[in-house]
């Protein structure tokens, strides 16, 4: 399975109904998601795989990669497609030694030395930022553009931007060569996720014209 993290959405069940919650995932894979990443910090474990494998069988059945946030062992257990770690989680060579050289491990970096050393331990991506500040998180630190552009330039990874983003504010990365955007609120809180999706995915490709 090709790593296409052109439009990666990261989804947030909070509040959702699990059947309205997989109906969101269904119509942002059908709205054009290449990379989908169930991310979930409350659940127990048992729960967590649960909801990952009913996630997978709807990005199974658009031929999208599914991947999981912090849990490699839940990540083998449903047969995701990969794992993402951040700063406080399994350090990557640790993922990767876990997942073994085919699945996909994704890490958080918000600094070009964390870049290096993530691409050092054998992650596939990197995720940086927030760009803006996020209703997803309490705590948000912002990552200015040049230390984007900077990531960028020093490793040999995908790297795809996060925080924030959707289709009206792609300006601040404008001319940066991010391989994709990360989106959570963007597509989880749209009234139409599919249209959602569409119009994100769009505009990021015309802005990289």
């Amino acid at each position: 399975m090709k790593l296409d993290t052109t439009l990666y959405f990261v989804t947030d069940s909070t509040n959702w109904e699990e059947e309205a919650f997989l109906s969101v995932v269904d119509k942002a894979c059908a709205g054009g998601a290449t990379i989908v990443q169930l991310r979930e910090k409350n659940r127990t474990g048992r729960e967590y795989l649960d909801l990952a494998i009913k996630t997978k069988a709807v990005t199974d059945k658009y031929g999208i990669p599914l991947i999981i946030d912090d849990r490699a062992d839940i990540a083998l257990a449903a047969d995701a497609a990969g794992v993402h770690v951040g700063q406080s989680d399994l350090p990557v060579y640790a993922a990767r030694k876990i997942m073994g050289k085919e699945k996909i491990v994704g890490a958080t970096a918000k600094t070009v030395e964390q870049a290096l050393e993530a691409q050092r331990q054998g992650a596939d991506y990197l995720g940086v930022g927030a760009m803006y500040p996020t209703t997803t998180k309490v705590i948000t630190v912002l990552t200015k553009p040049e230390t984007l552009r900077a990531i960028c330039a020093a490793v040999d990874i995908k790297v795809n931007a996060i925080g924030g983003l959707n289709k009206d504010n792609l300006e601040i990365i404008k001319g940066i060569p991010v391989d994709g955007i990360c989106a959570v609120s963007a597509i989880m809180k749209a009234d139409d996720p599919l249209e959602a999706a569409k119009q994100l995915k769009s505009a990021f490709i015309e802005l990289n014209r």
